[in-house]
């Protein structure tokens, strides 16, 4: 397989402080893009921007809460600045908070759908006017297995809110084809990152034993997988939820 050449292109990473956010930032930089890291930790999104840096890329780090449009526009502006264009988006900030639905507040409702949706949506709004001034690019949206594929107990506002994504994704790709941006969406199962810490070993055995490839993801193969979808190789894909679950909701 050819390697994917992004030299001179800029591209935005939103939860870039960890996880798969920092594994895209990183595959970013490999592939020769300057890369603006957005996240609300300066510590470790400031650590993102060194490992970049050591890829071999030019990185900087914009301190972002992804749900104040504020915040949104300023990361954009501030890319502009820096780089003087916007061509890849990957807006990966997001959490989920495991509650049964009866038992959720209002408020953990609408944190949820804020981060994980509304967020999203702001980004686009300000990603997309500023990659129409140098003729199109692309942008990747974190959907997830469960609300973008299949239903999880516990999980109803994240479900909801990734499902959203789906949708915002399918519509934004449709309203913005014929000005050359292509938007998709991705969709990963259970995959290693800092939040498997927290996981009992019997659980993790568990949860591993039900997926065929009978091993969990990594967040490099999330990650190349955007890079794909940003670069020229998939020119001709747009509004598609591509699922990264190791053949989990093939069964």
């Amino acid at each position: 397989m050819l390697e994917i050449n992004l030299e001179n292109k800029v591209a935005i990473v939103t939860g870039g402080s960890s996880g798969i956010g920092r594994a895209a930032a990183i595959e970013f930089a490999k592939a020769g893009a300057n890369v603006a890291i957005a996240a609300r930790r300066v510590q470790e999104g400031e650590e993102t921007v060194r490992l970049a840096q050591e890829a071999g890329g030019n990185a900087i780090f914009v301190q972002t809460d992804v749900t104040k449009a504020e915040d949104v526009k300023a990361l954009v502006d501030k890319t502009l600045q820096t780089y003087n264009r916007l061509d890849f988006a990957f807006n990966n900030a997001g959490f989920g908070k495991t509650v049964r639905l009866v038992e959720q507040s209002e408020s953990g409702w609408e944190r949820e759908i804020d981060v994980n949706l509304k967020a999203v949506w702001l980004s686009l709004k300000h990603q997309i006017p500023a990659m129409l001034q140098t003729g199109g690019g692309a942008i990747v949206n974190m959907a997830s297995m469960g609300g973008g594929v299949i239903g999880v107990p516990g999980l109803a506002s994240y479900n909801a809110a990734k499902g959203g994504v789906v949708g915002l994704t399918r519509s934004a790709a449709i309203e913005f084809a014929e000005q050359k941006i292509r938007i998709n969406s991705v969709s990963p199962g259970l995959i290693a990152t800092d939040i498997l810490a927290n996981v009992s070993p019997a659980a993790l055995k568990q949860m591993v034993s039900t997926i065929p490839m009978k091993r969990p993801g990594i967040a490099e193969e999330v990650a190349q997988a955007v890079i794909w979808l940003c670069s020229d190789r998939s020119s001709y894909i747009t509004g598609q939820n591509l699922v990264i679950d190791g053949g989990y909701t093939m069964q």
